[in-house]
């Protein structure tokens, strides 16, 4: 007990300098920390209070989500491989290895026919080229069948068709901005593969009938590895499978018609193939050959045939226009076969041109043949006039030389005068000829005032062969395009 005067018992007896209790010391110590623990548990209370009140936002939030979207795969937090179970399988092996063969649909749309080349022999074409088949490893579970949509990356994972473009040269997936690759999987496995391909394959161009003909160009899909035994390859709906866009044209080609089949192949190592065929027919546009080919070609035939009414002495004129014929024709049959594939066979264009060559040279070999002969007749004429000097026999004849510029005039002062002997008409090629013959009668009547008869022969200076290839050249030529043109066209 305490004792006034600060006097404590100790030994049995108070005493003033004993020490104070630690209980006077407890109660602020005490205080402090309630009062720290009750700072603790109001901060903590209020922590718990918004925890419970963002909690609650999220359920509205999800559940509004839900509500929206009742596909629980839309919403798949985890990764895609284990929603599809990509690491549980082996997917190097194709589905139901060791089964059936396992069919694999597919269609195309072909997007544009870029080019067709005659000289490689090739067309290149740019396509959307789709698979489909089902793969029960990648079925997934899902509350309204909704399907799942991937890009390219998912494409190295799992199994797809090892489909390529038979006598391909070459083909690429377009890369820009990203692989143009599609992967689309059903709950069910179905699974739908689209790639955007540009390829550039073999035609077997058959040319006989150029530039008037028709060409049928092939693409043919086929597996490279799996036989008819493990994959089925077909059109998933026949020749509806393909699709075309009405946009599609081409320069030099009327595009007729696209069509699909399948057969097998057969490769006497491997086995036996499915092998698809996207088949197009291509009608060549002849108006561009017209002008370029034919209408030149034919002018240049036409424009041989002026040297007929070229006098025949104009030797300069006539053999420069042939030389000059002869020249474009052939710079034309060069030209044309430039842009063609060294074929061994002929062409329907090469025998148009090689005919409308051999006119243009026939006409150069027909004024060969009239300068000869001229020459000839020439030779002729001379001896006799050497042999003859005189036109003896003939009492008060007379001959006059005029050569092609007579006038009315020079006619005329030839009145009086009979005609006895006719000049042949190849004697006098260069020159005007009138033989004038003055029996007695005539000068008799002539001194009585100009009775006597006039007479006058001029013969033209044109040969003969001149004459009939005037005719014969322009129909035979008329003759064989009739005939070309019905065949060809």
């Amino acid at each position: 007990m305490f004792k006034p005067g600060g006097i404590c018992a100790t030994g049995g007896h108070w005493s003033a300098e004993c020490p104070a209790p630690i209980s006077s010391k407890m109660p602020y110590f005490a205080k402090l920390l309630l009062l720290i623990f009750c700072l603790v548990l109001l901060v903590e209370s209020r922590r718990h209070r918004r925890r419970r009140w963002t909690s609650h936002l999220d359920v509205q939030r999800a559940s509004h989500i839900f509500k929206r979207n009742h596909d629980l795969t839309k919403a798949w937090k985890g990764k895609t491989e284990q929603l599809l179970r990509v690491n549980e399988h082996d997917f190097t092996m194709r589905p139901a290895f060791g089964g059936p063969a396992i069919p694999v649909g597919v269609d195309v749309q072909v997007e544009s026919l870029d080019s067709i080349s005659e000289v490689d022999m090739d067309f290149t074409m740019t396509l959307y080229l789709r698979h489909y088949w089902k793969d029960e490893r990648l079925s997934f579970p899902s509350t309204n069948n909704k399907s799942m949509t991937f890009d390219g990356r998912l494409v190295k994972k799992i199994w797809v068709p090892d489909v390529f473009f038979v006598h391909s040269k070459r083909s690429f997936i377009h890369d820009t901005t990203t692989d143009n690759i599609m992967l689309r999987v059903f709950p069910d496995g179905h699974v739908l593969y689209s790639m955007r391909v540009t390829v550039t394959a073999m035609c077997n161009m058959d040319f006989s009938h150029f530039p008037l003909d028709s060409q049928t160009c092939s693409l043919e899909l086929e597996s490279y590895a799996y036989t008819d035994e493990d994959l089925m390859l077909y059109w998933k709906n026949g020749n509806e499978s393909l699709k075309t866009d009405e946009k599609i044209s081409l320069s030099q080609f009327l595009i007729q018609k696209f069509h699909t089949t399948s057969r097998l192949a057969f490769y006497s190592s491997t086995g036996w193939y499915n092998r698809l065929y996207i088949n197009f027919t291509l009608r060549r546009h002849i108006f561009f050959f017209l002008l370029q080919t034919y209408f030149p070609a034919t002018l240049m035939v036409m424009l041989s045939w002026v040297s007929f009414w070229i006098d025949r002495r104009a030797v300069p004129a006539r053999v420069s226009l042939g030389i000059t014929t002869v020249l474009t024709m052939s710079t034309i049959i060069t030209g044309v076969n430039a842009s063609m594939p060294r074929v061994s066979y002929i062409k329907a264009v090469d025998i148009y041109l090689w005919v409308s060559f051999v006119f243009v040279f026939l006409s150069v070999l027909e004024y060969a043949a009239v300068n000869y002969l001229t020459t000839v007749q020439e030779r002729k004429e001379r001896k006799l006039r050497e042999r003859f000097p005189c036109s003896c026999g003939m009492p008060h004849s007379k001959t006059m030389m005029l050569d092609g510029n007579y006038s009315e005039s020079d006619a005329n002062s030839l009145a009086g005068y009979t005609r006895n002997q006719m000049v042949p008409e190849e004697e006098k090629p260069e020159k005007m000829v009138v033989h004038l013959a003055m029996s007695n009668e005539s000068n008799s009547s002539r001194k009585r005032g100009l009775k006597g008869h006039v007479g006058l022969r001029i013969i033209q200076n044109t040969h003969a062969i001149d004459k009939y290839s005037r005719l014969i050249f322009p129909g035979t030529y008329i003759f064989f395009n009739l005939i070309y043109w019905s065949v060809f066209s």
